[in-house]
């Protein structure tokens, strides 16, 4: 492996995180120095404290508000960066005010970052990768799809006007797609002038997996995440909702790898896999005794008709290998398990 001085300094958003901890740890590993984003000195401390065996690889920076493109300035004040992986954005699924509360912060977080690289980078930041979702690609007024493969050049429609009115579910996943929207737009002004970053979008489903650090309560469980523990002493297995799920630990790769492939520039990139709850449960049942009889059992071997997720470009460009949903379920309900054990001994 590479020395880590030899890799850079990389900016990450989103690092206390769910999947922004699996993105520190996935840069860290391939030998980036890595400065995280917190919105506190306590935050701050937290993020550095979690990754010991880094610590010389890694630092902290506090940005207050990341929709304020002047906040991110001291992230810049030594020259050091030259990459920036934001995987910070709000998941609100139930805003009091769709425009205040999802859709403003949303955009103007992704063209802040963009805009800060460009103002304050010195001209070395040669790279934004964003994390956007599979929300952003897929239309939900269409239902299933039946025999539909979605992938890159899909579009969630949804506009600004209607993702105001829209239900929290619907204003989320419109929010994605008007921040990726946002991103691509400014690349597209920007792109020309000196100093400017180009951008590789990583559009994930629902996404599973462990933790860098094992949970110890299952209170603040990521949403994705949360939908496995809910299934824990139910009654019935959850109906078709996103048709697709990506390990935690690929989503990491793939930013990672987007930050350092030339040919990731000017690309979104879905991530993921067809997924069903139903294969969730069989796989659990069957791999880990101690859940088969506090999993609904459902239909075994059922399998929803709907739509294909393609992820093949992501591993066609960047060379990510997708692991299997056995894996992934397992390593997630391994952690879920030992959380609510410790929550019982408490």
């Amino acid at each position: 492996m590479s020395s880590p001085q030899n890799k850079g300094t990389i900016l990450v958003t989103g690092g206390g995180g769910y999947v922004g901890g699996q993105i520190i740890r996935e840069a860290l590993e391939a030998g980036f120095h890595v400065r995280v984003t917190a919105r506190s000195a306590s935050s701050a401390d937290r993020s550095l404290a979690r990754f010991p065996s880094h610590a010389a690889q890694l630092s902290a920076v506090v940005v207050p508000d990341m929709t304020v493109t002047g906040s991110y300035e001291g992230a810049f004040a030594d020259g050091a960066v030259t990459g920036i992986i934001h995987a910070a954005s709000p998941f609100v699924l139930a805003p009091a005010d769709n425009v205040r509360d999802l859709l403003e912060p949303a955009v103007r977080g992704a063209t802040s970052i963009l805009e800060a690289a460009l103002r304050y980078g010195r001209g070395r930041v040669a790279r934004v990768v964003a994390t956007s979702s599979f929300a952003a690609v897929v239309d939900l007024d269409k239902g299933t799809r039946p025999g539909y493969t979605y992938d890159e050049k899909d579009w969630n429609p949804t506009g600004w006007d209607e993702a105001a009115r829209a239900d929290g579910v619907a204003a989320y996943c419109a929010s994605k797609a008007l921040a990726e929207r946002a991103m691509w737009d400014w690349a597209a002004a920007h792109g020309g002038e000196a100093g400017c970053p180009s951008l590789a979008t990583i559009c994930p489903p629902w996404v599973f997996g462990p933790y860098v650090d094992a949970p110890r309560s299952t209170k603040g469980l990521s949403e994705s995440v949360k939908l496995l523990d809910g299934m824990i002493d139910s009654d019935a297995v959850p109906g078709f909702d996103f048709g697709g799920y990506a390990d935690v630990r690929e989503v990491a790769a793939a930013h990672v790898r987007a930050l350092a492939t030339p040919e990731a520039a000017g690309k979104r990139f879905v991530v993921g896999q067809d997924f069903r709850y139903q294969a969730a449960v069989d796989i659990a049942r069957e791999t880990l005794p101690e859940l088969r009889g506090r999993l609904p059992a459902g239909t075994p071997g059922a399998w929803e008709d709907a739509y294909h997720i393609d992820g093949s470009r992501a591993a066609r460009v960047l060379g990510l290998r997708y692991g299997t949903l056995r894996d992934t379920i397992t390593d997630t309900y391994v952690q879920l398990l030992r959380a609510r054990e410790i929550e019982a001994a408490a």
